[in-house]
């Protein structure tokens, strides 16, 4: 079942970022659907949050996306190569967002090796935020895109995640938060299938 729209408009973006593990994040781009199980994520509060591209309230034409409404993807380009996927949450003016960073293959396993340049499956496929949004499909055209449209969307099949399954800590790359990067907002689980 496709998440809805008021899974994403919760003002805990902590807590949406843990309740994603075990959700399953699904593309349907250049006519082919392709289906990931997630395995990790991080939480990005907003303008309180030094590690967020909306801290202190930047707004920019690409950040625009993080103002809205929950429930969209926001999509940027990081170091001029990867397109890093986020899932923004809250409501309208509070920009908060979850970045997806790995996951396990469901569906479309041979369409995400033909976008990673791979010719059999191992377990880098969708391990790094970069790597999950090539073999997936997503790039920054995709930004401000509605997760409720059918072209990226998010479904519950009902894994429920046990908490002693979960590894929580720091952010990856985002030492130039300070303290803000110490913050416990990185959620990771291992599938056993």
């Amino acid at each position: 079942m496709k998440l809805s729209r008021d899974f994403y408009l919760r003002d805990d973006v902590v807590a949406i970022s843990r309740d994603l593990l075990g959700k399953v994040l699904c593309t349907r781009l250049s006519g082919a659907p392709s289906k990931m199980i997630i395995t990790e994520t991080e939480a990005y509060a907003g303008v309180s949050d030094k590690a967020s591209h909306a801290y202190s309230g930047k707004r920019t034409k690409r950040t625009e996306p993080l103002f809205g409404d929950g429930g969209v993807a926001y999509v940027y380009l990081c170091y001029g190569i990867h397109h890093l996927f986020n899932v923004v949450t809250n409501k309208d003016d509070v920009p908060h967002a979850v970045l997806i960073r790995a996951g396990e293959p469901l569906s479309g396993t041979d369409l995400m090796l033909q976008r990673r340049g791979k010719t059999k499956l191992d377990n880098t496929l969708l391990v790094g935020p970069g790597s999950l949004a090539k073999a997936l499909g997503i790039t920054t055209d995709h930004t401000g895109l509605s997760l409720m449209n059918g072209q990226i969307w998010i479904e519950d099949h009902g894994t429920d995640i046990d908490d002693e399954a979960v590894t929580t800590g720091p952010r990856v790359g985002v030492d130039y938060a300070g303290e803000d990067a110490l913050r416990p907002y990185r959620f990771r689980t291992s599938l056993h299938r």
